[in-house]
């Protein structure tokens, strides 16, 4: 088989579970030697099937690893991981974005909303400027405080409302503009949420594979890199070589 895209992968289980053997072919080898018959790169099904026929025939393959049991489940992990991370970072540029239209100077006082938590509280109140500035400095500093007593004080808070007053934000279609913020704070407090909950099971998973804690105990080598390294070469008991990994 040529592994392009996810269409293989419920035959190779169905053939690994019956116990025949199967290969892969490497796509781009495929590519290559489209044109060595015909002198053309073009392809169809018919010529596909010969050129990797060929190719399985030179010994050109090689035997995939199917993972089971708890590298299949670290391999499902990673794979949310890998969508959650761009989702995250989807959202922290749409939020970004909001804050550039309807609160630009918000980051002038604070480089980073998500750096405290206070911050996104901050965000929560789900206030523009000119709405801010309704609110008095103890009001706004008691509704930080319910999710952190420290780290945000009366004077960050002032230094806020100061900008407020002059800040040049869009306040057309406020209605809609809250109701924005208000989505996008929902979507990343629930993918932050997401990737606690898969983080712990993540360390749950690698604790029932062997030789992980040594692993762990190699200066510069974390639990994500040996997570992802096990989610792609599955059980190291079926090599026989370091070569076999490396290839």
């Amino acid at each position: 088989m040529e592994p392009t895209g996810h269409y293989w992968l419920n035959l190779a289980h169905f053939l690994k579970e019956h116990n025949i053997k199967f290969v892969v072919v490497n796509p781009m080898h495929v590519k290559k030697s489209k044109e060595l018959d015909d002198n053309s790169p073009t392809k169809n099904d018919v010529k596909d099937a010969r050129v990797i026929a060929q190719l399985v025939k030179d010994g050109r393959y090689a035997e995939p690893n199917i993972p089971q049991g708890v590298y299949a489940e670290l391999r499902v992990a990673r794979k949310i991981r890998d969508l959650l991370s761009v989702d995250r970072q989807a959202v922290q540029g749409q939020i970004h974005n909001w804050l550039d239209r309807y609160f630009p100077e918000f980051l002038t006082v604070f480089k980073d909303w998500e750096g405290k938590a206070a911050l996104l509280q901050l965000l929560k109140l789900n206030l523009l400027p000119n709405e801010l500035v309704k609110l008095s400095n103890e009001e706004i500093l008691i509704h930080v405080r319910q999710v952190v007593k420290r780290g945000i004080g009366i004077s960050k808070i002032k230094e806020l409302t100061g900008v407020a007053q002059v800040s040049i934000g869009i306040r057309e279609g406020s209605n809609m503009a809250k109701l924005e913020l208000s989505t996008l704070i929902e979507k990343y407090e629930l993918i932050t949420e997401k990737f606690e909950e898969l983080e712990s099971n993540i360390d749950k998973l690698l604790d029932q594979i062997p030789g992980v804690s040594q692993m762990i105990a190699i200066k510069g080598i974390g639990k994500d890199t040996i997570a992802g390294f096990l989610a792609e070469v599955g059980d190291l008991s079926n090599y026989t070589h370091p070569r076999q990994i490396i290839n």
